[in-house]
């Protein structure tokens, strides 16, 4: 686990038509349906530009909001955030079709008028999806379907991290420490107000009342009064239907980065990270401080925590990336309180992956650089089998 130095790379074998060594080629997706389209679009751009391409073939291809897949511009600059404006996926002429049976491997782009037209085969899926309908499951079912090597983790573990309802009770069933919390169901508040309320009360102040399936912040809101607490619950159901209630914790705000392991080893951590709000007028990490506002925040690479505190966080990431049956990558956040106990808040399956984001920042300060880690991500993907596993 305290390893986190890559293996040598391994040949990149492709699909060439005429069964010949080639570069694997790689898809990479993004965009999407959910509220983190454009924090995907962003992830997006710094994955292609990192992609080796004298080992890999890059085929760019985009998801609109409303779900149409199309191929994309293969420009980093394109899908950067800068001056606070945000990228998104536009339709165009070419909408892009994934193989449909597991003996095809061929993609192909289907534009009005014409024929269609076969980009080749897709040895490897780059899912950099944020959010329901790519983070949560679904895509990878999809993906399954097709019998389609994809980076990261499969159907279950994607589902369970996106959830932050079954993803505290499948760590609590597995023995990690979670803080308290409630949630509340679609429609129980109607009724059963009284007893929503008492479980709520019961957790003290503050608390933070969050969507169940959304990431990024989004739709997260702090409340230190109960008072204000029917507004957060409706900020929250405009991303979720289904809520949960987090009591407050006492503690700073670390994270640490997860690695699939190879041939069968153990996933690998990386050094923690520390967040640290610096603005007042962020009262937490929400979507602005993480997106839109650098300077109030400070993102400390390594954390500066005792070393048995490191051990103990990059331990509980570990099991946690276990306790959900993970694969490839993921970011496990945690709370380590003043008496040094480390609390898990949450993992993340597909954690912000621009050159900027706190995964990789781990990771470099770990001794491995950003291209390496895309590099070691798309390696993994291609070992691994498809199907049952």
């Amino acid at each position: 686990m305290n390893d986190t130095a890559l293996p040598s790379p391994t040949p990149s074998v492709g699909s060439a038509q005429d069964g010949t060594s080639a570069r694997a080629r790689v898809m990479v997706l993004f965009g999407g349906r959910s509220g983190e389209h454009a924090i995907s679009c962003a992830t997006a751009g710094g994955v292609l530009r990192a992609l080796d391409r004298d080992r890999y073939d890059v085929v760019a291809v985009g998801i609109t909001p409303t779900g149409r897949w199309v191929l994309a511009e293969d420009d980093p600059d394109r899908w950067a955030i800068r001056d606070g404006r945000l990228p998104q996926v536009e339709d165009t002429a070419a909408h892009v079709l994934l193989p449909q049976a597991t003996d095809d491997r061929d993609v192909q782009v289907l534009e009005a008028g014409a024929l269609p037209r076969t980009l080749g085969a897709v040895d490897v899926v780059f899912p950099l999806l944020h959010g329901p309908f790519g983070e949560d499951g679904t895509l990878q079912g999809m993906l399954e379907l097709a019998d389609v090597r994809y980076v990261g983790a499969g159907v279950l573990a994607s589902a369970v991290g996106m959830d932050k309802h079954m993803m505290k009770l499948v760590l609590a069933g597995h023995g990690l420490p979670v803080g308290p919390f409630t949630v509340i169901l679609p429609g129980e508040q109607d009724r059963d107000p009284e007893g929503v309320a008492q479980r709520v009360e019961a957790l003290g102040l503050p608390l933070f009342v969050k969507p169940a399936r959304a990431g990024s912040s989004l739709g997260i809101t702090r409340v230190d009064d109960l008072a204000d607490l029917p507004a957060a619950l409706a900020t929250a159901r405009e991303h979720d239907p289904k809520v949960v209630v987090e009591a407050g914790i006492v503690g700073r705000e670390v994270e640490c980065g997860v690695l699939g392991g190879r041939d069968g080893q153990r996933a690998r951590a990386s050094l923690p990270g520390e967040i640290v709000v610096t603005d007042p007028r962020h009262t937490f990490y929400d979507f602005e401080a993480k997106y839109l506002d650098e300077g109030g925040v400070t993102l400390s690479c390594p954390a500066d925590l005792p070393d048995d505190v490191v051990a103990r966080v990059r331990d509980a990431a570990v099991r946690t990336f276990e306790a959900i049956g993970c694969e490839g990558i993921a970011r496990v956040d945690v709370f380590v309180t003043p008496d040094g106990e480390v609390v898990v808040n949450e993992i993340n399956t597909m954690p912000g992956f621009t050159p900027y984001s706190m995964y990789p920042r781990m990771w470099e300060a770990s001794g491995v650089t950003y291209p390496e880690l895309v590099d070691e991500l798309v390696q993994l993907a291609l070992a691994r089998p498809t199907g049952l596993r």
